[in-house]
């Protein structure tokens, strides 16, 4: 195990210091729930930046739900492991139907986080896209595919913790990446990177979205 951070706080004050370019800038950031909220609410506060989110969920492997194919975004931007999918032989019509589920789920949980944060506007501006982690980088790619066509100037993926793999597939995604550490662990856990750890629900975020900061 590499502990790396005591808490998704902490990885927020941390991954701030890797963005000190953009303290009080016109630039905004964008939290992946439900883990990238602490993380982004704690870099949005030490940068002094606006922030808010953007909610992709992961295409479940039917026969194993823990696994994702892929993952979707609100307005139906999608993203796919094709060689995963070679391998499971899932018709079409089988990964539509999965996808409309999880992009109601998404749908759901953009309308309810929106209550109490409103969404924001990524025209021309500079976006700083974060997370807590990524394993696949499926459910990051997705979140970039959507904002891209929000029209702006650039966007910056930002996560405490990277399996080498998903920082290949993001960098040649976003405009700009920093990564506190890219592991080349396999298996490779997110959660092994932090001394407290545990899965966030609505009603563990929906405070931190609350605050005005």
């Amino acid at each position: 195990m590499h502990v790396l951070f005591e808490d998704r706080q902490e990885a927020g004050r941390r991954i701030a210091k890797r963005l000190a370019r953009f303290s009080q800038t016109d630039a905004i950031i964008l939290a992946i729930p439900r883990g990238g909220i602490p993380v982004a609410a704690a870099a949005a506060h030490r940068l002094q930046l606006p922030w808010g989110f953007i909610v992709t969920r992961k295409l479940p492997v039917p026969t194993n739900p823990e696994a994702g194919f892929g993952a979707i975004a609100a307005d139906g931007s999608m993203v796919l492991n094709n060689a995963m999918l070679t391998g499971l032989r899932l018709t079409k019509s089988q990964i539509d139907t999965i996808a409309e589920d999880v992009r109601a789920e998404v749908a759901r949980r953009t309308e309810a986080y929106s209550r109490v944060r409103p969404t924001i506007d990524v025209t021309a501006k500079t976006v700083i896209l974060l997370d807590d982690g990524v394993a696949s980088g499926y459910t990051m790619l997705a979140a970039i595919k959507s904002i891209r066509t929000q029209g702006p100037a650039s966007i910056t993926a930002t996560v405490p913790v990277a399996s080498r793999s998903a920082a290949a597939m993001i960098e040649k995604s976003a405009d700009t990446c920093e990564f506190e550490i890219v592991s080349p662990a396999v298996p490779f856990a997110v959660a092994d990177f932090y001394v407290v750890w545990h899965d966030l629900t609505d009603e563990d975020i929906l405070p931190i979205l609350e605050v005005r900061s």
